[in-house]
């Protein structure tokens, strides 16, 4: 069975392409249509896991790592603190899919992460012990800084040169705060990130679209537009 599927795959294919260019499928209609997703980013959301003051840290995190500018939105404006709140709830945050158990000694980073703690962990006592930081510095929490300050911190973290006896903070921010808000920001919508696909309209990303045959060997930008897993055109 799995022998003829394959061998399927590239007939469904051809014939896809041949049906996009003698104009039997428009390129607009080439994604299905399906349901809209169940978690769409949303100007009212309201965080089911952070509190209150760790959701104002990821806002404000959010908008000094990926900022709006010219180029296009920034992270928070795309709906990433909501993404990173709804991951919480999921296996990976509990480290329910990877190998949790001893011993734990440090390790080359070619070795992975070698700590006991979880992503919800990691993500409880790093915002914990930068706000605390903050507190002890400025009497404010890291959300309450000007945007400067927030930047030198967030520096000082990733090249080690403002740390925490609570926690290693680097670990923190480059194997969870930073590739979280980056998978945020460039995920399907589907997963309460990118907003629109604005993040994947700005660098010219087209989707989950899936038949490219007629643009092979041709030196010119995609001209359409992106399409999420869902259907959605951006």
């Amino acid at each position: 069975m799995l022998k003829g599927t394959a061998a399927l795959a590239p007939i469904v294919a051809l014939a896809g392409s041949r049906a996009l260019a003698d104009g039997r499928i428009k390129h607009d209609d080439w994604a299905s249509s399906a349901p809209a997703p169940a978690h769409p980013t949303t100007a009212d959301y309201k965080p089911t896991f952070f509190t209150a003051d760790e959701y104002a840290f990821l806002i404000a995190a959010c908008s000094r790592l990926i900022p709006q500018d010219e180029h296009g939105p920034g992270a928070t404006e795309l709906g990433v603190p909501q993404y990173i709140d709804r991951q919480m709830v999921t296996p990976w945050a509990d480290g329910g899919i990877w190998y949790m158990q001893g011993p734990f000694f440090p390790a080359k980073p070619e070795f992975g992460y070698q700590a006991s703690l979880t992503p919800k962990q990691q993500f409880q006592q790093g915002i914990k012990a930068i706000d605390a930081l903050c507190q002890k510095q400025f009497q404010k929490p890291f959300a309450g800084l000007a945007p400067t300050q927030q930047d030198d911190l967030l520096k000082g973290i990733e090249k080690g040169t403002v740390s925490s006896p609570d926690l290693p903070l680097k670990t923190f921010f480059t194997s969870f705060l930073l590739k979280t808000v980056m998978e945020g920001y460039f995920c399907d919508p589907m997963y309460g990130g990118n907003k629109d696909m604005a993040a994947w309209t700005m660098i010219a990303y087209p989707g989950v679209r899936a038949d490219y045959l007629e643009w092979v060997g041709e030196a010119k930008p995609y001209p359409y537009g992106p399409v999420s897993m869902y259907g959605a055109r951006g």
